[in-house]
């Protein structure tokens, strides 16, 4: 994203206390094709608690919901297999919908009760997705304007076939969000961040946006990722900057928790385009000499998503690449993001 668009963005987000941002780009209707879904069985990285009825034929779909504390957070669902997958996503968005009482305990859908996904259908020479609602999905509280606007976002361009998204309601272009009049004049993309958080101490016109991997726990001890897009002073180097912010950790005043442990140590980053090294001291492992798993896993969930979703990650103890983690999976050569994260299963 370009340097002036993020700004131009980020200034609206601070106007409208982070409930204003984003944009949309008409898109021409040829060529369009139904978005193709994501590869079944996907390995997921959080434990859940909930486990229900066994589905013939299962896939995967990744969708986003509002947990008790307000926070956008991914939650993988496994459906029965369709080829509508897009419209099955946007479908479980849907308050009172057919996740209705199954999401984790202080979750709830974004998309307003009763509204319906009349198509979604893809620009493939731009990577467009086109999103027609109902009427009703104009019915929602302004606070959720910007959780609906990054949830839906978030939610299809999940799918390798989608990089943009347009809303529309009842066929029409929507020029801004029907509630809060946020601008909707350019593509809605991963660019316009989750769950923003903006320090004192940096300038929006001096700042580059990173995304980053924390925990959370409901009260059903289910844990799982919440990312969190991070205004940090403007830097070049995005991979050591996300290293740096999750060391750092959460906002202490958001509730989140912190995946690294404490006196963790970064020694180096490097980056190519379809690889990126960490290097971390010893200080990472615990006195099992493992390092923690949910660390290792916000490390690559993190780095892969603001550099190259496609990118593996290789990560080091004091340059030594026989690294464990604590979940007994061994890092020892480079690892891949994983196609779902926070699985639930329906």
């Amino acid at each position: 994203m370009k340097q002036y668009k993020w700004i131009r963005w980020a200034a609206a987000v601070g106007m409208v206390v982070l409930l204003a941002s984003g944009c949309s780009l008409p898109g021409k209707k040829e060529q369009s094709q139904q978005i193709d879904p994501p590869p079944a069985g996907a390995d997921a990285m959080a434990t859940n608690g909930k486990v229900s009825r066994t589905i013939a034929n299962p896939m995967q779909v990744t969708v986003y919901a509002k947990d008790e504390k307000g926070f956008v957070a991914p939650i993988a669902v496994q459906v029965e297999k369709t080829q509508g997958a897009a419209r099955k996503a946007l479908e479980y968005m849907v308050d009172g919908g057919p996740v209705q009482g199954r999401l984790p305990a202080g979750f709830t859908s974004l998309l307003p009760k009763g509204t319906e996904i009349k198509g979604i259908n893809v620009v493939e020479d731009q990577k467009l997705a086109i999103v027609d609602f109902s009427k009703m999905f104009t019915d929602y509280n302004l606070q959720d304007e910007r959780k609906i606007m990054e949830a839906v976002t978030w939610t299809l361009t999940g799918f390798p076939s989608v990089e943009k998204v347009q809303l529309r309601v009842e066929g029409k272009a929507l020029k801004e969000m029907p509630v809060g009049g946020t601008p909707l004049d350019e593509s809605l993309t991963r660019a316009i961040g989750i769950n923003v958080e903006k320090p004192e101490s940096v300038e929006y016109g001096q700042s580059t946006p990173v995304t980053l991997y924390f925990l959370n726990q409901n009260q059903e001890n289910y844990s799982y990722y919440v990312p969190v897009t991070r205004l940090v002073p403007r830097t070049d180097n995005v991979a050591e900057a996300v290293i740096r912010q999750l060391i750092a950790g959460p906002d202490q005043k958001k509730g989140l928790v912190a995946v690294m442990a404490p006196g963790a140590e970064m020694l180096k980053v490097d980056k190519t385009d379809d690889l990126i090294t960490v290097n971390f001291s010893d200080k990472m492992l615990g006195p099992d000499k493992k390092a923690p798993a949910e660390a290792l896993k916000a490390v690559v969930l993190s780095l892969t998503e603001n550099t190259n979703a496609a990118a593996k990650v290789q990560i080091l103890v004091n340059g030594d690449a026989k690294v464990s983690a604590t979940d007994n999976q061994s890092y020892a050569k480079p690892v891949s993001r994983p196609q779902t994260v926070n699985q639930l299963k329906l």
